[in-house]
């Protein structure tokens, strides 16, 4: 499924969860290089994404040369957001325009979180969704401008209280785009005691018409966090992709790998088959269950043919073969219209 399909193809009011469209986050981990930026592709398709997805920025119009870090700076020693975008940043409009063409070839979507208006611009041309990042939420101006395309709009809403999101949907909505939701936390990484899952349940209650999914920051270990983010009803996963969790700096510390993801899909894939169906219905392997487990009425002496049947005639013992106890209202009162033995099975033709 495309992820455009989501939202025409999810109702958030429907009382089932579904597996998540899953977004390999591989923002710059491809460290300048083309080469590697295709092999990260390669792996989230071998690992089972659905998106791989990139980060278009330039260091001069993301942040000021006097913006402090906010992430361990243990992992990541560069302590100036101006310096660390300017070591990451590089492709733009042809290099990513070379991702799509790759993506599509391989058979994995494309998206690249854009982060000034130049590269919003030019991505249009090449996404059918935006992403925008949690430092955007309060960005009214360029909220505004990609909504402008008139496609959907996956907002992340990591370090925001109830109402900025609040108000950053409603500037989405007064321009007609579809918005789905992701929570967020900004602490990179987020110890999984910080991940406060919690909150899903609040997105979908505060915003019931709309996808709500999740953007992880935890470190993978054995990807139970997005698990349960997933039965939480999580509609969309994403999560930083890497091909090497040991590598310093950036974001490959706090990322997946193609392994973690293979993890995280057969975990899905094991417990949607125990989640089963959402409709209470009776099972096909339960038939011999409700035909032995069950209880028939049953005579409890000798019931002549002829006589008047009153409550004292009846018991109810197993199995189901004959008539059931809920209509024992019916039973007594009616006239045996056969010999009925002690203990035997009471059926609808032992009655007048």
């Amino acid at each position: 499924m495309k992820l455009k399909e989501l939202f025409s193809d999810i109702n958030p009011y429907e009382n089932k969860l579904h597996k998540p469209y899953i977004i390999a986050e591989i923002g710059v981990n491809y460290e300048g290089s083309m080469e590697l930026a295709k092999r990260l592709v390669d792996e989230a398709k071998e690992g089972g994404a659905d998106a791989a997805k990139f980060q278009t920025y330039k260091a001069d119009t993301i942040a000021s040369k006097n913006s402090p870090a906010y992430w361990d700076t243990t992992k990541e020693p560069t302590k100036s957001q101006h310096e660390l975008f300017m070591k990451h940043q590089g492709f733009w409009k042809d290099e990513m325009q070379e991702l799509k063409n790759y993506c599509d070839h391989i058979g994995i979507e494309f998206l690249s979180t854009p982060f000034d208006v130049e590269s919003a611009t030019f991505l249009n041309e090449m996404m059918d969704v935006f992403k925008i990042s949690s430092s955007d939420i309060t960005n009214k101006p360029f909220i505004e401008y990609m909504c402008s395309f008139g496609k959907p709009i996956i907002l992340s809403t990591g370090a925001s209280d109830l109402s900025e999101i609040i108000e950053a949907v409603s500037w989405i909505e007064k321009l007609g785009n579809p918005v789905a939701l992701l929570h967020c936390v900004l602490n990179y990484p987020t110890p999984d005691e910080n991940a406060n899952l919690g909150m899903i349940m609040d997105l979908k209650a505060r915003f019931p018409d709309k996808l709500i999914g999740y953007s992880d920051h935890t470190l993978p270990n054995d990807m139970k966090v997005c698990e349960i983010a997933t039965l939480l009803g999580s509609i969309i996963i994403e999560k930083h992709f890497t091909h090497d969790k040991s590598l310093p700096g950036n974001d490959h510390y706090h990322a997946m790998d193609k392994e973690d993801l293979k993890l995280f899909r057969k975990n899905l894939d094991s417990t949607f088959e125990i989640l089963g169906g959402f409709k209470i219905i009776a099972l096909e392997a339960e038939a011999t269950s409700r035909r032995e487990a069950r209880r028939s009425l049953v005579a409890t002496r000798a019931i002549p043919k002829g006589k008047l049947i009153d409550a004292a005639d009846l018991t109810f013992k197993r199995p189901a073969h004959g008539v059931s106890p809920k209509y024992i209202d019916s039973v007594i009162g009616k006239i045996a219209a056969t010999d009925i033995a002690e203990d035997d099975v009471i059926v609808w033709k032992n009655i007048e």
